[in-house]
């Protein structure tokens, strides 16, 4: 074990981190598989609550392998309950919409994040959009109403919660970049599944019995459904839920703890993909065509706006370096 680790040390960062967000994304949407598979039988809190006892004992047994139980110090308890804060806020928008929309289309729409963060850059930041990222921004939402189709007869509310997912995802890993300079990835995963299981716990003991449950609709469902005892299915589902949460979320701390958002953005889309295979072998769900396309435009989008802003960044590097 010890030989191994010092092997993965011993890589370039960039390739580690690379390596990391892509096997993470294959996880992670494999867990969004099984979460809505079992959307309609437990009630989210109850499957969030399961999958974090896991994923804590998972946590603690990696520090005690690798770094010791000193990996799990901190001096920024606040700002880990900041980040967790917005980790659950995003589970919480993405998994409720998961219960009653496609997985390949809720993946389609909380892709629209690097979108948002170049619009916002704007106003935040001062930055300027020049006509070919203005053009790739305008395409990427046009891809997203082919998802949503507002004013249509397929049209749901519940469809713009990927949107509040990607925005709190979006600023989760932003502090996942800065906490990264002083935090380990163990302890980054350490405080947001303590949370979870603080904010499951809590949850259920308020609406664990159903008493809140009065709609039919899917999502409704899924948040408000009392607890039920877990069957053997339920157990490993749930087991394996913990595993995927632990190890996926131990990959991405660690992904963006030692490399530039800029170098790992793009492999983040290996998702989109990913979630159409799910959604085709678990449920049998493929995207119409529209929705299809909307997907194509959301990811071409992405990336074009990452791989100019990547060539304006050198541009402005050489720029400065001549001058």
């Amino acid at each position: 074990m010890t030989m191994l680790w010092r092997a993965w040390l011993a890589l370039d960062p960039n390739l580690r981190g690379i390596t990391c967000v892509v096997a993470g994304m294959l996880i992670f949407t494999a867990q969004d598989a099984a979460i809505k598979y079992m959307s309609v039988t437990y009630p989210l809190h109850e499957i969030v609550f399961g999958r974090s006892i896991v994923a804590v004992a998972l946590t603690l047994l990696a520090a005690r392998l690798t770094l010791g139980w000193r990996a799990l110090r901190t001096t920024r308890p606040l700002w880990h309950v900041f980040r967790a804060t917005l980790l659950v806020t995003m589970n919480l928008c993405y998994f409720v919409a998961l219960a009653s929309m496609p997985i390949a289309e809720a993946a389609g729409i909380f892709f629209v994040a690097p979108l948002l963060i170049t619009v916002l850059s704007v106003p935040v930041l001062g930055e300027r959009l020049g006509a070919r990222r203005t053009t790739a921004v305008v395409v990427g939402f046009a891809g997203m109403l082919m998802i949503v189709r507002p004013g249509s007869g397929v049209f749901e509310s519940v469809a713009l919660l990927p949107l509040l997912a990607a925005v709190a995802y979006a600023s989760m890993q932003l502090s996942t970049r800065f906490m990264g300079r002083t935090e380990t990835a163990l302890v980054m995963a350490f405080y947001a599944q303590c949370t979870f299981i603080v904010v499951s716990l809590g949850f259920g003991v308020v609406a664990g019995d159903g008493s809140y449950l009065d709609s039919p609709h899917p999502s409704a469902a899924f948040l408000l459904r009392a607890w039920v005892v877990p069957d053997t299915e339920g157990v490993l589902l749930m087991l394996g839920c913990g595993l995927s949460v632990g190890v996926g979320a131990l990959l991405l701390s660690e992904a963006y703890r030692i490399a530039a958002p800029a170098t790992l953005s793009p492999f983040e889309y290996v998702a989109l993909p990913a979630a159409i295979v799910w959604g085709f072998i678990v449920f049998g769900q493929l995207p119409d065509r529209l929705a299809f396309v909307g997907i194509a435009l959301i990811g071409t989008s992405g990336l074009y706006v990452f791989f100019r802003e990547r060539h304006l960044a050198r541009l402005r590097a050489d720029s400065d370096a001549s001058a």
